[in-house]
């Protein structure tokens, strides 16, 4: 590719000559005492080569553009030899009489957002509208996995092959993160389209692996093993957390960031803002006594803005020690804490409740989202189905 070399005329220290270019003269030009010497084609106008005083040779083109003379280097020798940059110099040429000025077209090409540019706007104008814990997930993403691979690349020059690739490395090891990071690719290259930085998606049909389908519930009995653990854990906050997301149904980043002046604890309403839900809508969520109990606990000892404060007066951040240990105790194994949502669900569905009730409880936007719960609901409409052949006396003879 050519290089770039923005001289308007001759302002270095150069001396011209005008001679038929030849393989020969090309090796064998000597030197200038100083600065440099061009040695221009009489055969193709403006096409020349320049030798320096310490004899590095390049092949240049001398051209004008609205009344400017511009100098574009094409390559050094014998990098490229003299046919190949004469060629060059003739697909430049044919670029200017089009009226393209190519020195312009490649200073445009430097100046393109890299993957790093585009991760930079995607912070500062995306990553704000969604909520923390997947905003934190999207960042450490792009750090860990996207930049190190493509964050120096041209968002232009990026090719479906490219992100293939990626998600191929990165799938080696870590199969379901690989999907993740693609996701968040594609999601930040839509957006490149939308800023017109790119015309297409390379990372539209990108390749995923195949995710096994996972929803744990816990019974009657491994949810009494595990308020049993948790109340008897010592560290009180974390396991007060874990009960309430329990009891709530609500997700961990919604349960760490609540805030004191979300609830209603006389009504007995979390009303959950539009910036802590995925949602990005508000939540308003009716709570049990004992939910509230356990808030009147934390209120007794926590100091500050959060309902489960960790140091500093910033929200808790990890619990995961708690939940390990409060699972070893119950004899839990192969448990997340997001299971808890899930049982949340189905204790909701087993004591009777719709689907409605429990989409309205979990905050889902669609009642599709639902729907993965109906299964829950056999055992409820197998009873339903045989009270009809009871209500009216058919029965099976055995």
């Amino acid at each position: 590719m050519p290089t770039i070399s923005q001289s308007n005329a001759d302002t270095e220290r150069t001396q011209a000559r005008r001679d038929k270019l030849s393989d020969q003269l090309v090796r064998d030009a000597e030197p200038p005492a100083s600065g440099n010497r061009i040695i221009y084609d009489a055969k193709l106008p403006g096409f020349g080569l320049r030798v320096t005083a310490k004899g590095v040779r390049s092949f240049v083109l001398n051209y004008r553009v609205k009344g400017r003379e511009r100098r574009i280097t094409i390559g050094q020798y014998p990098t490229w030899k003299l046919l190949a940059a004469r060629k060059q110099a003739e697909h430049l040429k044919r670029q200017i009489d089009l009226g393209i000025d190519p020195l312009d077209e490649r200073i445009s090409d430097r100046k393109a957002p890299t993957v790093r540019d585009l991760f930079e706007r995607y912070a500062i104008e995306h990553l704000p509208t969604k909520a923390p814990r997947s905003a934190a997930d999207d960042r450490s993403m792009w750090i860990k996995d996207i930049l190190p691979a493509l964050g120096a690349r041209k968002v232009s020059d990026l090719t479906s092959a490219d992100c293939d690739e990626l998600h191929r490395a990165i799938s080696t090891k870590r199969p379901t993160r690989a999907n993740r990071v693609i996701e968040v690719l594609r999601k930040a290259l839509n957006l490149a389209i939308r800023w017109e930085w790119l015309e297409r998606n390379p990372a539209s049909g990108a390749r995923r692996n195949p995710e096994p389908k996972r929803t744990r519930y816990l019974g009657r009995d491994e949810v009494g093993k595990l308020v049993r653990a948790l109340e008897e854990h010592p560290e009180k906050a974390s396991a007060d957390a874990l009960l309430f997301m329990l009891l709530t149904g609500c997700r961990r980043g919604e349960a760490l960031n609540a805030k004191w002046s979300q609830f209603d604890l006389q009504h007995r309403i979390w009303i959950k803002p539009s910036a802590e839900t995925k949602q990005r809508r508000e939540h308003r969520v009716p709570f049990s006594t004992t939910v509230a109990e356990i808030l009147e606990r934390r209120r007794a000892v926590a100091v500050g803005t959060f309902v489960f404060p960790g140091s500093h007066g910033a929200p808790l951040v990890e619990v995961r020690k708690t939940w390990r240990k409060a699972c070893t105790v119950a004899g839990l194994d192969q448990v997340r804490i997001h299971d808890l949502r899930h049982t949340f669900a189905s204790l909701l569905a087993s004591s009777g409740q719709s689907l409605l009730v429990v989409g309205e409880l979990l905050g889902h936007s669609s009642p599709q989202t639902t729907k993965r719960y109906a299964n829950l609901y056999d055992d409820s409409l197998r009873l339903a189905a045989e009270s009809v052949p009871l209500s009216v006396g058919i029965g099976l003879e055995r």
